[in-house]
């Protein structure tokens, strides 16, 4: 069976299994008033760890950001939600371990090849973040912050803040560019203890690459070899359970006579249903919709 794994970009990702302690923080220091902030925060998240490492990012950078804005609250207005700010900074978890496409297991993936498809923002400052376990899931660490990152890639965003591999437990990637991940990735199963400093230093990175500047931003590191476009497809890796239809049935079954245990999660374009565990620890895939609404 698949397991979740969580993943960061800055349009933000959530931990499996660990929450981030909330810590009496000083105001961050204000250099300028802004009348409306100049940077957006949005983020996906399943069970709320994307959100609590969204609320430090807001803190670090004060006043220049938005409140964190979680992504299903936004579709169907993401155009309109987006073109208020002059830069984004965007994070998700993974839960489609080791998937192609649509990874996050959150409102990204619903629009992802659909809504952002059309947008225009070629040229917007785009930075990603994520949350994984680089320890139970090694060698796919946050993989869907990988993704978050080339769809906003391939609609001309100046991608900025990528960080080094040093320091962390994995031992592959789908958020590795060129040597480098494609992000802020925190680990807040393992690594809890790191992921104050490593918000404070990625949002200073952010700073010096010129976020809040209009005129100038860093370019992102250059990649050696582009990144192939998803293709649709069944993951068989992800999800056992569709080659193990008696497990899918019993899955149904227990969820439609006790309404608990696992939480249904339709995604009606790929017409696929995760469930996933209520405590964060397990998930499958089955084709179709839930069946029981």
């Amino acid at each position: 069976m698949s397991r979740p794994i969580a993943a960061i970009a800055i349009i933000a990702a959530v931990g499996r299994g660990g929450a981030f302690v909330s810590q009496p923080r000083r105001a961050a220091p204000q250099t300028a008033l802004w009348a409306d902030p100049s940077i957006g925060i949005f983020f996906g998240t399943s069970t709320g760890s994307t959100d609590e490492a969204a609320h430090l990012i807001k803190a670090e950078f004060g006043d220049a950001a938005s409140d964190p804005i979680e992504i299903d609250e936004v579709q169907g207005s993401v155009a309109a939600e987006f073109a208020k700010f002059d830069s984004l900074v965007v994070g998700t978890p993974t839960w489609n371990t080791g998937a192609d496409m649509e990874r996050s297991g959150t409102g990204w993936d619903e629009i992802y090849y659909s809504e952002m498809q059309e947008l225009n923002i070629a040229g917007k400052k785009v930075a990603v973040f994520g949350l994984g376990d680089s320890v139970s899931y090694a060698e796919n660490y946050a993989d869907a912050t990988g993704e978050l990152h080339d769809v906003f890639q391939k609609l001309g965003c100046n991608m900025l803040g990528y960080t080094s591999q040093e320091g962390y437990e994995h031992e592959d990637s789908k958020a590795i560019r060129g040597d480098q991940f494609c992000g802020l990735l925190l680990d807040a199963v393992n690594q809890e203890e790191m992921t104050e400093d490593r918000v404070k230093n990625w949002v200073a990175k952010l700073l010096d690459e010129g976020i809040l500047e209009a005129g100038r931003a860093s370019a992102a590191p250059a990649v050696t070899a582009p990144v192939a476009s998803p293709t649709p497809q069944v993951e068989q890796a992800a999800s056992v359970v569709f080659e193990d239809q008696a497990l899918a049935e019993e899955i149904i079954a227990e969820v439609k006579s006790s309404r608990s245990g696992y939480v249904a999660h339709y995604n009606p374009r790929s017409d696929k249903t995760m469930w996933i565990s209520t405590d964060g620890r397990e998930s499958y895939v089955t084709a179709g919709s839930p069946g029981y609404e």
